[in-house]
Parts: C-alpha cells; sequence; structure tokens
C-alpha cells in the first residue's frame, strides 16, 4: 500500500493517501497520510524507557509510564485527521508549502484515554488556561510544540495509543499521540513525552508563526490559530479527467465538519446550476466523517464538471470559493474541490 503513496517529500516524510483508498470510512493505517516537521523515529522507543510527564499549573507534577497508561478508563472514538494545508495546491493562487491535493486527510478509529484523566489526577490550578503537547525530537531544527485552550483539553481530547484496533504505528506517533478531536493534525502532537499546563497560549515558532491564517504581507502571529477543521466535502469516484461510458454513474465522496456534525450533501453534475440530495452511508459518528454517494444518469456524451457541497446541522454550507491566505489553510472551497469527465 505505501508504494502508492504520492511522496511530496522523503526528509522529512510527507505523503498523501491515494484517493482511491479515500473512499472506505475507515482509512487503512498503511496508507493514512503523513505529515511531519522532522525524522520519523528509526526505532521505537523501548516501553520500559518511555514517559509522559504533566507539568505546570497544576498541583502535582506527574509521571506516567505506559504500563499505568494503558490500565486507566479506555476510550475508543472514531475522528477524522487533517492536514491544515490539504487541499492546498487546488487553490486558483499560489500558496506556500506542501502541494496537498485532497489526500492530506483520513479517518480512524482510536483508542486511548481521556487527557482529563491525567489533568484530573495532576489537579489544574486557577492559572490553568492552555495545554502544550511536546513530543520526539527527531531532526526537526525547532521544537514542535502546540498547545490548546485547557476548554478543549478537558472535554474532547484523546491521548491514543491505538489506530483502527492496532497499537498506534511508529509513523503515527507510537506509543502515544495527542488528538483533538475535530482540529486539524497540526494540534495533534505525536511521540508524545511531555504535557506542560500553562497560563497563556504557548509562544514559539509551531504557535507564532505558521498554523495562523493571514493575507500575504500580515504579521504571521496576528493572524487566527489553526483549530478546527472546516465543513468539507471531497469527491473520491470518478477520478478528476476520467473518461465514462454513458449510463448510471456513481459519484462517492466524503463530507465532515470537526467539531460540527454534517447535515447532507447536494451534488452538482453540470457545474453548480443545478443540485441533487446524495444518500449519505454507513456510520455516523462525532468527530468523523460521513461517506455518501449519488447516482447519476449520464447519457448525453460530452464534458461534465461534478460538484459537492454539504451542508452542517446548523445550517451552515460549504462555501463555493475558499478565502484564500499565505499558506493555504482549510481549503474548503466547492469550486476548487469539482472535478471534470468525460462522458462517451
Amino acid at each position: 500500500m505505501e508504494k502508492k503513496m504520492r511522496v511530496m517529500t522523503e526528509n522529512p516524510r510527507n505523503a498523501e493517501t491515494p484517493v482511491e483508498f479515500l473512499r472506505s470510512w475507515i482509512t487503512a493505517n498503511p496508507v493514512f497520510f503523513d505529515r511531519n516537521q522532522g525524522q520519523i523515529p528509526a526505532e521505537p522507543i523501548p516501553l520500559a524507557e518511555w514517559e509522559l510527564t504533566v507539568e505546570g499549573e497544576v498541583e502535582r507534577v506527574l509521571s506516567f509510564r505506559f504500563a499505568e497508561i494503558i490500565r486507566l478508563p479506555k476510550a475508543i472514538v472514531a475522528n477524522t485527521l487533517e492536514c491544515s494545508g490539504n487541499s492546498r495546491s487546488l487553490l486558483a493562487e499560489k500558496a506556500s508549502g506542501n502541494p496537498w491535493t485532497i489526500g492530506g486527510v483520513g479517518n480512524a478509529v482510536w483508542g486511548g484515554i481521556w487527557l482529563r484523566e491525567l489533568l484530573d489526577k495532576a489537579g489544574l490550578k486557577k492559572t490553568a488556561h492552555h495545554v502544550a503537547f511536546e513530543g520526539w525530537e527527531g531532526s526537526a531544527k525547532v521544537k514542535f510544540i502546540r498547545s490548546i485552550p485547557v476548554d478543549k483539553a478537558m472535554s474532547s481530547t484523546l491521548l491514543a495509543y491505538e489506530m483502527n484496533g492496532e497499537p498506534l504505528p511508529l509513523k503515527h506517533g507510537y506509543p502515544l499521540r495527542a488528538l483533538a478531536l475535530g482540529w486539524t493534525g497540526a494540534n495533534c502532537v505525536k511521540w508524545l513525552t511531555k504535557i506542560t499546563v500553562l497560563p497563556e497560549p504557548y509562544k514559539g515558532f509551531f504557535m507564532d508563526n505558521v498554523y495562523r491564517v493571514f493575507p500575504d504581507g500580515q504579521e504571521p502571529a496576528s493572524g487566527e490559530v489553526v483549530t478546527g477543521l472546516k465543513l468539507k466535502s471531497i469527491i473520491t469516484q470518478p477520478l478528476a479527467e476520467e473518461n465514462l461510458p454513458s449510463g448510471p454513474v456513481v459519484i462517492l465522496g466524503s463530507a465532515y465538519a470537526g467539531e460540527g456534525r454534517v447535515q447532507g450533501v447536494e451534488v452538482s453534475v453540470d457545474g453548480g446550476q443545478t443540485w441533487h440530495g446524495a444518500e449519505c452511508l454507513g456510520p455516523d459518528e462525532p468527530y468523523a466523517w460521513r461517506q455518501w454517494q449519488y447516482v447519476w444518469q449520464a447519457e448525453a456524451p460530452g464534458r461534465y464538471t461534478i460538484m459537492a457541497r454539504a451542508t452542517a446541522t446548523d445550517g451552515a454550507q460549504q462555501p463555493l470559493t475558499a478565502e484564500m491566505n499565505k499558506l493555504g489553510y482549510g481549503n474548503n472551497g466547492v469550486r476548487e474541490h469539482a472535478v471534470s469527465v468525460v462522458i462517451g
């Protein structure tokens, strides 16, 4: 499976999932997208040597061995994880960063413990407002440290040690990674070794210089921090520029809304002039994408532009065109995700 990944950089490893593997509700571990700031560890750290520290604005500084982690109450949750820059290369204007198409996303069933289990044991002080995560360094020149608000940490953040029923793969953060459910991968630090509770957001390169939404010419730190996934639909079948026979054409895709919920998906086969309701398929879980299909009766030969737009349960609708920003984060425009096909 891994040989089919679209590799953008090898050092560090950044590769996206082939579209064909996005057609399942669960994305298989070997083809789940790779996003790294530094090298993946060559070997897994021996569990006997691994330790997780909780410190900062807490009543008690604590350390946990892996054997202690897995004895705590277990949680299993589905979560769609997406790179902040996914679909960057589809924007009309060029943006800095890896040229992701739609494969910087995947859905998995994660097993682990709720972060609040550890924070409750440590005891939060009144000055505890943010929680920072730090993992193994690798070859990264700057420490990859990210922080999230304490409310998010206590309500819906998982410390995952399983992925799709298997031990967390090394490339996805073995033995433990943080998962801020419904938020982008930038908030989900891998190879976790330290949790620091802070009075203010962590200040550092990966909080202040990148993973912020800001226009060209503006200071990065003045922009909004990248957090939740945006409402979005992607088309996974047919492929772009595919030649299809006339007759019934099954159009497949996925739609997701981060911390929100997908209400439904509409499909257009005439470039957005008319829209038709798609059928949602399979599980409907918080934080996980919805699979959908629409069967199009394609009779007349010619070139067609297929588009899909998602609607959330709060009434929000996926925008027709994405808002441009310097680093191309959060591209969820319908137009950018349209697919042109030829019917024979």
